[in-house]
């Protein structure tokens, strides 16, 4: 099954046997069958796995982990929390943005720039815990699999290196991120950037210069995080 499947190399290595366990075929076919039905999927299905697929295991700095896609048509791309340029900025997006440009001392935020394969390029893994949702429904493909693939591959990740930021915000990626070695890396927690919860407590986290500082201790090159387009 593996060899069908559109995935960077070193993450396809990373996976070992994953793509032939039984989960693994039944989500397949949970979404295949989706598509029987004529339901609207996001993202499409060459951006499945595009936040591993914009870098390597090797390049590899800082994870960011989210949740599902956004469900509103044209809002996800493969990447947890982006948007494509020129679509509307999510709330929680907003707030990320907000906190990079406080953070850095940066005029960051722009209109309609919410496209964060910048980071993605630069060895940021912005990867959600489930990979595919359906059109206007939240959490809808939740349960069928991709948690259990995506831990994983943070697993797998947090084994093989070392001197990583993983960024957990929220709960859900705190739990999400209970297995990683913390003598290994940097984990960076606060609540999650959704206006429901950023004031208390993301706002003010200054992760992203921490993770700088970090990355250059470990003699890592720094993220661009201004790099928006």
């Amino acid at each position: 099954m593996a060899s069908g499947i559109q995935l960077e190399d070193s993450w396809l290595e990373l996976a070992g046997d994953i793509f032939d366990q039984e989960f693994m075929k039944d989500l397949r076919e949970f979404l295949v069958n989706a598509k029987k039905q004529k339901k609207v999927v996001y993202p499409s299905g060459k951006e499945i796995f595009r936040a591993m697929n914009l870098t390597t295991v090797q390049d590899t700095r800082v994870v960011i982990i989210g949740q599902d896609p956004y469900h509103g048509a044209g809002q996800a791309d493969g990447l947890a929390f982006s948007v494509r340029s020129g679509v509307s900025l999510p709330p929680s997006l907003i707030n990320i943005l907000t906190e990079v440009s406080a953070d850095l001392g940066v005029t960051t935020l722009l209109k309609n720039k919410g496209d964060l394969s910048g980071w993605a390029e630069q060895g940021v893994l912005l990867l959600n815990s489930i990979l595919t949702v359906e059109h206007t429904r939240a959490g809808s493909h939740q349960g069928q699999g991709w948690e259990r693939f995506t831990d994983s591959m943070i697993r797998n990740l947090g084994e093989s290196r070392e001197g990583l930021v993983f960024m957990l915000w929220g709960n859900y990626a705190q739990k999400k991120g209970e297995f990683i070695d913390r003598d290994k890396h940097l984990v960076l927690t606060a609540p999650h950037p959704s206006p429901l919860s950023a004031h208390r407590g993301f706002f003010g986290c200054r992760h992203f210069s921490q993770a700088n500082r970090y990355l250059m201790f470990k003699e890592f090159k720094p993220i661009d995080w201004q790099d928006i387009r």
